[in-house]
């Protein structure tokens, strides 16, 4: 996540939510990407300094636990950029400028000045964040789903380029001896199966395989992984995207929350603040007086009544509103007492830290080492693969 201001309800819901869900299912890395932020705010980077620690904070209050997820923040690992270096020397230029994003962002942002060599360069940063790990799934939404395929691309590329080790097939058929009789036999079935009748379902069968085998090492797993495949020693991964839910947290004027708006409410508004900004949000424009019928569709605070309010509650808004029953603070006051119930744990746990300082910078600094020890691993394979060790 870029640190670039304090998070909000849109982030909680949209991102936060499902970060607390997956860090019990899977081996999680969470990291402050503010080189990425650099990208676009590289002229002001203040706003970079002043989130880093705050979003870090959100995210302790959120849920997110240091036992249970690695969290780190990006600048502190510099494998991730030697990787970028490296993946970029791979990578065709075409690849980049086809990325759906990179003219979309300049159109948004037409204020800022996005020609550098860092925006176009951004996707490959992204693979190499997410390569360092050998990570198998991302958490992503739609809108991200072209960059983790770039990052399948440039994968393959890379492994295409330089996963043929001296000997690779001799050192292949020693690891399958190593997998013992059965499963040797079941795994050259598969192999077959998949490079000969292009079996799809072989290919998964036998990756299920290899990563089941305990008497084999990592790199004896890889090579046979791209033993399977048909190709040479698999270096880096392909990873999946792990689609989430879309966030449905709709801004206080109706349009999706963001600090672009002015909509947002920040996880730690304090409670007062909060309460205004409901009691002020537009409603819908055709009910002038309270006299006046109003249609829920066309009203922001219904949006919200869908994300926070009760079956038997959203049937009382449509009755009220439609009927002229109510006004429109009554409606709005269901939604304020959900908001403040679901903040308040938030801003209790956030102020522990806030006053904890020491506390948060451990927290980080022991991810940071955690995260490197498996980046440098990473790196090691890459720079032999490249021809990058000097002995």
């Amino acid at each position: 996540m870029r640190p670039t201001g304090r998070l909000h309800l849109g982030h909680y819901h949209g991102v936060l939510k499902n970060w607390v869900k997956l860090q019990h299912e899977y081996e999680s890395y969470f990291f402050v990407a503010d080189w990425h932020a650099l990208t676009t705010h590289y002229e002001d980077p203040s706003v970079i300094a002043d989130s880093v620690w705050e979003m870090i904070i959100d995210w302790l209050a959120a849920g997110i636990s240091p036992g249970d997820a690695t969290l780190f923040i990006q600048s502190r690992v510099p494998e991730h950029a030697e990787l970028h270096l490296l993946l970029s020397m791979v990578t065709p230029l075409g690849w980049l400028e086809r990325v759906p994003s990179y003219k979309d962002q300049q159109e948004k942002l037409r204020e800022r000045d996005l020609a550098t060599y860092g925006f176009l360069g951004y996707p490959v940063l992204q693979s190499a964040d997410i390569l360092a790990y050998k990570a198998g799934l991302v958490p992503v939404g739609e809108d991200q789903v072209a960059h983790i395929e770039l990052t399948r691309e440039i994968a393959r590329r890379f492994n295409f380029l330089f996963g043929r080790e001296p000997g690779f097939e001799e050192k292949a058929e020693a690891a399958i001896k190593k997998m013992g009789k059965k499963n040797a036999r079941l795994y050259r079935d598969l192999k077959r199966r998949f490079q000969e009748e292009g079996d799809a379902e072989a290919l998964e069968i036998g990756r299920a395989l290899l990563e089941d085998q305990q008497n084999i090492t990592l790199g004896d797993r890889e090579r046979l992984f791209g033993y399977l495949e048909g190709g040479g020693k698999v270096i880096l991964p392909e990873p999946q995207s792990l689609l989430t839910p879309a966030s449905k947290m709709p801004g206080l004027d109706g349009q999706k929350m963001s600090k672009s708006y002015d909509n947002v409410i920040a996880l730690r508004d304090d409670p007062k603040l909060v309460s205004d900004k409901l009691r002020t949000m537009p409603t819908d424009p055709a009910r002038v007086r309270r006299s006046d019928p109003g249609e829920p569709e066309r009203c922001p605070v219904w949006q919200l009544h869908k994300i926070y309010s009760s079956d038997e509650t959203q049937a009382w808004v449509q009755d009220g509103c439609r009927g002229a029953k109510f006004g429109c603070l009554d409606c709005k006051q269901p939604i304020i007492d959900a908001v403040l119930v679901e903040l308040e744990p938030l801003r209790e746990r956030a102020a522990e830290y806030e006053a904890n300082p020491d506390l948060v910078r451990s927290i980080i600094t022991e991810g940071c080492d955690q995260a490197r020890d498996m980046a440098r691993e990473t790196l090691e394979d890459v720079r032999q693969a490249m021809g990058l060790e000097y002995r």
